[in-house]
């Protein structure tokens, strides 16, 4: 049983990181769009956040694995 709610757990995770990438990799494509000019602060913005949600999600899956 606990095999499966670590699997559910994981899963959240996962999806969850999935979503933030993606609304991360929206904003900053709208915001390059109203400010071309700003695109190597914008682009480095972006990969530093995706970094930090990609991070986030990867402690959420370790302590999965540490509960079951």
């Amino acid at each position: 049983m606990t095999g499966s709610i670590v699997a559910i757990g994981m899963g959240i995770a996962v999806i969850g990181a999935g979503l933030g990438i993606g609304t991360i990799g929206a904003k900053a494509m709208e915001s390059i769009a109203r400010q071309p000019e700003a695109v190597g602060d914008i682009r480095s913005n972006m990969i530093l956040m995706a970094a930090l949600v990609e991070g986030a999600a990867l402690i959420a899956i370790v302590m999965c694995f540490l509960v079951a």
